[in-house]
């Protein structure tokens, strides 16, 4: 085994690409905040990255990508990173050392729990927040890495596909955005008044970042520099430009107008939807995936209203009901003739498949719903999620930090 300086030059890159992305969230979210909560809604983003890379170095690694147990969990070999040095990890990447395959997984476990915020935006305490998103990834995030990524876990040994995190990121936190948009209840006023996004400016600024920085993401996930990273590259584009096209088609015909925040939010949907087929699938799937994610996740969006929880910034509807589509859609267009570590989806005459992804989207959802929700009522039960209803109307930007976003006085 000898280090590739190419390849592990391209990790590098790519890790701070997705670091990148986690930024690029705060403002895709903090710019669809009202502004008393804009600061509120970046540090819960921006935080994220200190409290989980931590983690991950202490155990979260580990038990994500430490020797096998049960099929459903690493072994504490890692932890602390013990013998994770300069030398490959032959296992998962041999051809770039050990600790850049750490750190490169590392910047998805940020961004994961980061994603979630999204569904509790303007009312949760900043406090609750921190436990929660310390537990989550260590309880739900690495689970689940296990289980899909790493070798031994039983999703991978089932022969799903998740190239870069459809099941392991985008549905393990749309999943516990539900749940916590549902128990932490509604904003106040929601239902009487109108709360446009205060700086759309500030989010296609956001979604510009994250469409940036998922090319670290999707391409990076091949893990060397070569072919695949190229293919994974250019799926990732094309359905990103599908999806925003779908999503602003879908709104200019049903609302009659095309907006920004349509053409942000739909590149988003892509960029999810692509995620686990980046490096199964071909250029043209890849647009055919942007185009279904696009209308789907724009319709999904809708049901808050019909089903009344406040998932405030749509995180359900285009990162649970996006990861949903591309796992499964992943199972319709894969081709090893793409990807020999792959396989054959239902249209290219392996119609099991479609079933196999189906049972990893589900066994996800369960996990993810039924921890996120144990640990969101244990942590209601000793401090409580929410903040008070006077510090919701004064904004978290002042109860939580006692800042303001904009200073607009002399």
């Amino acid at each position: 085994m000898h280090v590739n300086t190419g390849d592990t030059a391209f990790i590098l890159i790519s890790a701070a690409l997705v670091l990148f992305m986690t930024p690029g969230l705060a403002l895709f979210y903090g710019g669809m905040t009202r502004s008393k909560n804009v600061l509120g809604t970046i540090m819960q983003s921006f935080f994220a990255i200190a409290v989980v890379s931590i983690i991950w170095a202490l155990v979260g690694f580990s038990l994500a990508f430490g020797p096998d147990k049960w099929h459903i969990i690493g072994s504490l070999k890692y932890i602390g990173l013990q013998g994770i040095g300069q030398a490959p990890l032959a296992a998962y990447a041999a051809t770039i050392p050990a600790l850049a395959f750490m750190i490169y997984q590392g910047m998805f476990a940020v961004i994961t729990p980061a994603l979630i915020t999204g569904a509790f935006a303007e009312r949760m305490k900043f406090s609750a927040f921190l436990i929660f998103i310390i537990f989550w990834s260590i309880l739900v995030y690495a689970p689940i890495a296990h289980w899909v990524w790493g070798v031994g876990g039983w999703i991978r040994n089932l022969g799903a596909l998740d190239f870069a995190g459809g099941t392991v990121v985008h549905i393990s936190s749309g999943a516990a955005a539900l749940v916590a948009a549902m128990i932490i209840g509604k904003r106040k006023g929601l239902n009487s008044q109108s709360w446009p996004p205060h700086n759309l400016t500030m989010t296609l600024t956001g979604a510009a970042i994250l469409w940036f920085g998922w090319f670290g993401f999707n391409a990076g996930s091949a893990l060397t520099s070569g072919g695949l990273a190229a293919s994974a590259f250019v799926t990732t584009h094309l359905a990103a430009s599908a999806a925003a096209l779908s999503w602003v088609a879908a709104e200019w015909i049903r609302d009659g107008e095309p907006t920004t925040l349509g053409a942000a939010s739909g590149a988003v949907a892509g960029l999810v939807a692509i995620t686990p087929a980046a490096g199964f699938v071909s250029p043209m799937a890849a647009i055919l995936i942007g185009l279904g994610a696009g209308v789907i996740c724009y319709l999904a969006v809708g049901l808050k209203w019909r089903f009344g929880y406040d998932d405030s910034l749509d995180v359900v509807g285009v990162h649970f009901a996006g990861g949903t589509f591309g796992a499964l859609a992943t199972g319709l267009l894969a081709q090893k003739a793409i990807n020999s570590a792959g396989a054959n989806g239902l249209f290219y005459g392996n119609a099991a498949q479609l079933g196999i992804q189906a049972i990893a989207v589900v066994a996800v959802i369960l996990y993810s719903f039924v921890v996120s929700y144990i640990l969101l009522k244990l942590i209601d039960a000793f401090i409580g999620l929410r903040v008070s209803e006077k510090d919701e109307i004064i904004g978290l930007d002042l109860s939580q930090h006692s800042e303001v976003g904009y200073s607009l006085t002399e």
